[in-house]
């Protein structure tokens, strides 16, 4: 039985567009597609009853029909840093990073489409986490990475069976060059940032946590956003459940104060972000000079009543040794939420809130 995928659909101007034949972006305006697409609260949402990965929220996600690729990903445990803070381990993930929940998704939509070649860009965990789950799609994969990749990087990436393309320049180069190849037939873009299958695979973070607190939230979620997937995931799942009568999070953003520029569109008032330098920071997976999707992420923290917070290197460096003498190793990224708002952080900004954040990449690979 065939099913169809839920549509492209435009959150500046309304453009829709099927799944099968849309291009990357939209064409209109050039930005980042959302999805047609919203679940049934009235449907029963049973997961202690599905398999042993995010597949389990199957009423929750927007492919319909049989799933056929997965790794055994999500359902990752939290563990108490303080008293009234858990961090969830998404760093043991298959691929070592919370990626895995959006490439997942993708792969499932591509093996669907039948393409023939799947492109991605990435100088990290996304390019990992889409060359595995497309090695267990059986899907042709390529990925574009800014010369200057660690070959640590590359060689994870190829040994999952992807051609690495080395693109002169920097990270949004490597953009370029992907979204250039995307434009070819028979070429499906799996893109973590462009293409709205992905946050849909990142909302599962909170439904675990969710199933985890016997059907509640707590008050706060602390996210790490760079390009936001994880953040609008996030809002994607507490938007959900709140039509199920669960009491929604204040959403906390997380920046390197290096490269802050939707925390300073958040304190200026602004609607969207102005593009900022691409300065050195240990936190580079969230070193995101001018975010695609700035305008929706800058939303959903004001209407969560949330609030953006940025650290410095040096507190970065210190939240990454003060979570290794806990016991959890992980990437500078990763402590950027324990760093904000830990013991280490010079206020208390949960101000007493329950709340849970992510460790979302790990340590030495």
């Amino acid at each position: 039985m065939t099913h169809a995928l839920p549509g492209y659909l435009c959150p500046e101007d309304g453009t829709r567009a099927d799944v099968r034949t849309a291009p990357w972006c939209c064409p209109v305006c050039a930005g980042p597609w959302d999805l047609d697409f919203t679940p049934d609260p009235a449907s029963a949402l049973e997961p202690s009853a599905g398999p042993n990965s995010l597949w389990r929220y199957a009423a929750a996600l927007p492919l319909p029909g049989a799933f056929s690729v997965s790794l055994a990903e999500g359902n990752t445990p939290m563990v108490p840093l303080a008293e009234r803070v858990h961090a969830k381990l998404d760093y043991l993930m298959p691929t070592l990073s919370f990626k895995d929940r959006g490439a997942v998704m993708l792969a499932e939509v591509a093996r669907r489409l039948a393409p023939r070649r799947v492109v991605a860009d990435s100088s990290g965990n996304a390019g990992a986490a889409v060359a595995a789950y497309c090695a267990r799609a059986g899907l042709s994969c390529e990925v574009f990475v800014p010369e200057g990749t660690s070959e640590r990087k590359t060689g994870r990436i190829r040994a999952h069976g992807a051609a690495v393309r080395v693109v002169p320049g920097g990270r949004e180069a490597a953009a370029e060059a992907a979204r250039a190849a995307a434009d070819g037939a028979g070429v499906f873009y799996a893109s973590h940032v462009f293409n709205p299958y992905f946050l849909h695979g990142t909302k599962t973070y909170v439904y675990e946590i969710w199933e985890a607190m016997s059907g509640r939230l707590p008050e706060a979620l602390v996210v790490p956003v760079g390009n936001g997937t994880l953040l609008l995931g996030a809002a994607l799942a507490v938007e959900e459940l709140g039509r199920r009568g669960v009491r929604a999070p204040a959403l906390i953003a997380v920046q390197a104060e290096a490269v802050a520029p939707l925390a300073s569109a958040f304190a200026a008032g602004a609607q969207d972000a102005e593009p900022v330098a691409q300065l050195p920071t240990l936190a580079e997976g969230i070193a995101i000079p001018a975010p695609p999707r700035a305008r929706q992420i800058l939303a959903a923290v004001r209407a969560s009543g949330g609030t953006f917070l940025t650290v410095p290197d040096d507190r970065l460096r210190e939240a990454q040794a003060d979570l290794a003498r806990r016991g959890l190793s992980v990437e500078p990224t990763a402590a950027a939420c324990w760093a904000a708002v830990g013991p280490l952080s010079p206020t208390d900004p949960l101000q007493g809130r329950t709340a849970v954040l992510p460790l979302c990449g790990a340590g030495p690979k």
